[in-house]
Formats: structure tokens, C-alpha cells, sequence
């Protein structure tokens, strides 16, 4: 995940209640006031003299005063009425031996933090260990955050912090470092989702996951290597594609064989003497394509996207910055159907169409099928197909050697690539993108699958239809659609960076 990895002390490595709580009873006792210690867990985690001044209405003297009491008994005997979370001493090794730099970022004195982790025998772990300071500074946890940063020698991108309360999430965006926040602390999941934590995990189990991310992603290893990696699933698809066409060849001219020629005429044709097989009719070529990519399509799932986009989708719980609403995907559907026919109207009447023969070779083998058949190959198949590699596979594993922007870039870039003409290829690059940041900002794989055949759908009814014909296209039209795919688009994207604040 990251490379510098900074975590509270309270309520994520440790579980202080009985000390801290003890401590504030101690400290309260002197002012006369009497507390069950269960109604004081709000102490862990924020610092001490404001909580005393917020839950108690202590003025800043009195608070002073009230903290004062409450070391005297922790320095000595609260300190140490504590107890370390089950795992955590296992996760911390196995961070280390992922090569992450670790610190400790608390607000509780640098001296008292040291002592704890000493006596949990979990200091070797960390390179630098950061707190406040006995007079009373640096208590803010973005100050904390700060001086941890700066003594550890981490950059923000590369950094994250992992806390159990809001005043770690909110440290963590003051200082620009992604947040994690913890369940198993002292802080809610309301509390943690309204502060709009990056990633919220349940388990010490969880976090270590999360942490250790793509730290198996073989980062040493050469740069052709990690090219092979991405590459060769989309390598395998197009030979099995290849091969499926041949095989539906095949079937083509044993079905030519068995069906009744009023039938078989709809599949292939034959020369003038009716004896020899010449070749496929649309619908035939529809049928060979269909063979190909269930073919490659059902392979790519058992060989790479299963275990690809398992992962991936494991991971989506751990992450609540993620559109779920409704009308996310309200927006979503009017921006791909925005997108599909604004392009489709620009590469009409900018002539686009008509630079290519490849491009209108394919396209009338693809309108040349049935209606029912055509639609159920380019509008369902191929789409499902496609993602199963591109998006299930290809950037999926773009993403663990890269952030997803660069990710969504290269990988809409190999879907263009993949087209073969450069009119299918830039329109592919330019919807791939848009696919692949709905992917990332949906978190499920469904979104990109529905996407896509959304996509396949309007244009190919679009087109096999006559709407073209229907339809006024002109550049106020191609401008309409265009403006508000690409709206709704932005719409969806405000609406995710509402959600990471």
C-alpha cells in the first residue's frame, strides 16, 4: 500500500482503557466530582486537557491542574494498565520485513509512549516514535503527524496513518496523508465515516492486509518482467480469441452440412453451382464470433480474472470512499449514454468513420447479423469479454505498480491499442478510460461490465436501426450529447471527492 506507515498509540496498537480511565477518575476525584469509568472511554485518543475542558467545562487552569493529577497516578501505575491488541506484534514483523518504514504519531507524551512500547517489546519496530510533549505542545495530531513526517523522512503520497478516532482521520487530511482508521479502537463507524477516513478495516487481520497491499507485487523486479505480467493475459486472449474463430469455422461448416439448406443459407453461402462452401453470411460471422469470445472470454475468467478481480473486490470494504447511491448510477448511465452517442454523432460528421477500411470492413461484418443475434454478440459477449481482460485483469494489475490515474491511462491505452484501426482504437481509448474510472470509483466489477454493454448496446442500435438516418445530427446535437455525458461524469466525480473530503 504505502511505503511510510505512521499509527496511534491508543485505542489501535494498545487497548489503555483500564489505565486511562482509571487515571481520569483519579484526576476528576480531586475536583469532587465521582465517575463510573466506563462513561469515560471519550478520554482515549484526543488530547487530555482539551477533553477535560470539553466534557467537564473546565477552564484552562483547572484543566492544567486536572492533568497534572491524572499522571500523577499513570506515570507509575496507569501506564502500565494496559494491554496489547492480539496480532499486532505479528503485523508490526511482517511490515518490516515488507521493508516499511513504521513511526508512531500520538498525542500522548513522547516519554509515557516509549515506555509502553518498551514494555510490549514493540519498539524495535519502529524508526521513529513521536508524541506530546510534557509542557503541553505539539498535543494537535497534525502537529503529531507533522514532526513524525518530518523526522521520518516520509513523502504525504507515499504515506499513511493509521488511527482508531476522527482526530486521527482529520489529522491525517490537515497533513495530506491517506487515513485509516480502525474499528476495533474507540471510535465508531459513524464517527469514522463521518469524518470521511480514506479506508476503514474491522480487525487487526484486516489492517494487515490493507498494509501490506502490494508489497507482494514483485517491485524489484525488472521492468520487462512487470510488462510480461500485464501484458501476457492479453496476449493468451487474443491467440484463444483466434483459435475460438477457427473452431467456430469448424462448426460453421458441420452445421452448413446438417441443417436444411433454407437454413443453412442464413449462416454461409455457397458458389454458383451450390457445391462449394465460399463462406459466411453476417449472421454465420456473428455465430464464429460468438464461439470465439465465449471461448477466450470463459478462459480469461479461470485463468487470470477470477483471481484478479477477487482481490479486487475483497479490498472494496476496506475502502468507504466508494459511490453506492442510486443516483450515482443514475449519473453513471447518462453519462455513457451522453459519451456513446456524442462521440459516435463527432466521428460522423468529423468523416472519422471513413478513414479507415479496417474500421468499415468490421463494422459491416458487426451490422450485418440479425438484429437479436448482432446484439446478443457486440452488445453482450464481446463487452463481457473484453472487461474480463482490460479491466478485470489489466488494470487491476496496472494498479499495483502504479496510482489508478496512470493505471486508467495505460490501460484504456491497450484497449485502444487492442482494436486494430485507429478509429475503434481512439474511440476505445477515450470510453476505456471513462470505464475504468467508474471501476475505480464504484469499487465493483460489475460497474465496468455494464458499462461496456451499455455502451455496445446504444451504439449499435444507434447505428443497425437507421437512426443515423432519424436522428438530426449536427454539431449542436454531437455538442448536446457530448456536454452532458461529460456533466454527468463530473457530477459522479464531485460526488466521490464529497465522499474522501
Amino acid at each position: 500500500m504505502k511505503d511510510y506507515i505512521l499509527f496511534d498509540l491508543d485505542g489501535t496498537l494498545t487497548d489503555p482503557k483500564v489505565g486511562i480511565t482509571t487515571c481520569v477518575q483519579y484526576a476528576l476525584s480531586a475536583f469532587g466530582i465521582e465517575e463510573e469509568t466506563d462513561k469515560l472511554t471519550t478520554f482515549i485518543g484526543p488530547p487530555l486537557k482539551e477533553s477535560f475542558m470539553e466534557f467537564y467545562g473546565f477552564d484552562e487552569k483547572q484543566a492544567d491542574e486536572a492533568v497534572e493529577k491524572y499522571r500523577e497516578r499513570f506515570k507509575d501505575t496507569g501506564i502500565f494498565e494496559n494491554s496489547i491488541y492480539g496480532g499486532i506484534p505479528e503485523m508490526l514483523r511482517k511490515l518490516k520485513g515488507a521493508h516499511k518504514k513504521l513511526a508512531v504519531a500520538s498525542s500522548k507524551p513522547t516519554v509515557y509512549v516509549e515506555r509502553i512500547l518498551e514494555h510490549f517489546s514493540i519498539r524495535k519496530y519502529f524508526d521513529v516514535v513521536v508524541g506530546s510533549e510534557l509542557d503541553g505542545s505539539r498535543t494537535d495530531k497534525a502537529e503529531v503527524i507533522q514532526e513524525a513526517l518530518r523526522l521520518i523522512g516520509g513523502k504525504k503520497e507515499n504515506t499513511v496513518m493509521v488511527g482508531d478516532r476522527k482526530f486521527d482521520v482529520q489529522g491525517a487530511k490537515a497533513m495530506g496523508v491517506t487515513s485509516v482508521a480502525v474499528t476495533f479502537g474507540y471510535g465508531s463507524m459513524e464517527e469514522l465515516k463521518e469524518a470521511k477516513a480514506d479506508y476503514i478495516v474491522r480487525s487487526v487481520g484486516e489492517l494487515e492486509k490493507l498494509l501490506l497491499r502490494g508489497s507482494d507485487n514483485k517491485k524489484e523486479e525488472p521492468f520487462f518482467v512487470k510488462l510480461w505480467f500485464i501484458v501476457l493475459p492479453m496476449i493468451i486472449f487474443y491467440l484463444l480469441r483466434m483459435m475460438g474463430l477457427s473452431i467456430g469455422t469448424i462448426i460453421l461448416s458441420a452445421l452448413s452440412e446438417v441443417l436444411p439448406r433454407g437454413v443453412a443459407e442464413k449462416l454461409v453461402y455457397w458458389n454458383e453451382t451450390g457445391e462449394v462452401l465460399e463462406g459466411a453470411t453476417g449472421n454465420g460471422s456473428a455465430v464464429m464470433t460468438a464461439v470465439a469470445f465465449l471461448i477466450a472470454g470463459v478462459a480469461m475468467w479461470f485463468l487470470f480474472a477470477k483471481e484478479d478481480v477477487g482481490r479486487a473486490e475483497k479490498e472494496v470494504p476496506l475502502k468507504h470512499a466508494r459511490l453506492k447511491k442510486p443516483f450515482a448510477y443514475a449519473c453513471m448511465t447518462v453519462c455513457i449514454l451522453g459519451l456513446t452517442l456524442g462521440l459516435n454523432f463527432l466521428y460522423e460528421l468529423a468523416g472519422i468513420t471513413d478513414m479507415s477500411a479496417a474500421y468499415q470492413e468490421t463494422a459491416r461484418m458487426q451490422y450485418a447479423a440479425v438484429l437479436p443475434l448482432g446484439l446478443f454478440v457486440n452488445g453482450l459477449l464481446i463487452p463481457v469479454a473484453e472487461e474480463l481482460v482490460f479491466r478485470g485483469v489489466v488494470y487491476n494489475r496496472l494498479k499495483k505498480y502504479m496510482a489508478y490515474i496512470p493505471a486508467i491511462l495505460v490501460s484504456a491505452f491497450l484497449f485502444g491499442v487492442y482494436h486494430q484501426n485507429p478509429v475503434q482504437g481512439s474511440y476505445a481509448f477515450l470510453m476505456g478510460c471513462v470505464i475504468a474510472y467508474f471501476y475505480e470509483s464504484f469499487g465493483h466489477f460489475y460497474v465496468p461490465l455494464t458499462a461496456h454493454i451499455l455502451s455496445n448496446v446504444a451504439g449499435y442500435l444507434l447505428t443497425v436501426t437507421g437512426a443515423f438516418a432519424v436522428m438530426p445530427i449536427n454539431w449542436w446535437t454531437c455538442a448536446g450529447f457530448l456536454f452532458i455525458g461529460a456533466g454527468a461524469l463530473c457530477w459522479c466525480g464531485s460526488m466521490r471527492h464529497s465522499l474522501k473530503g
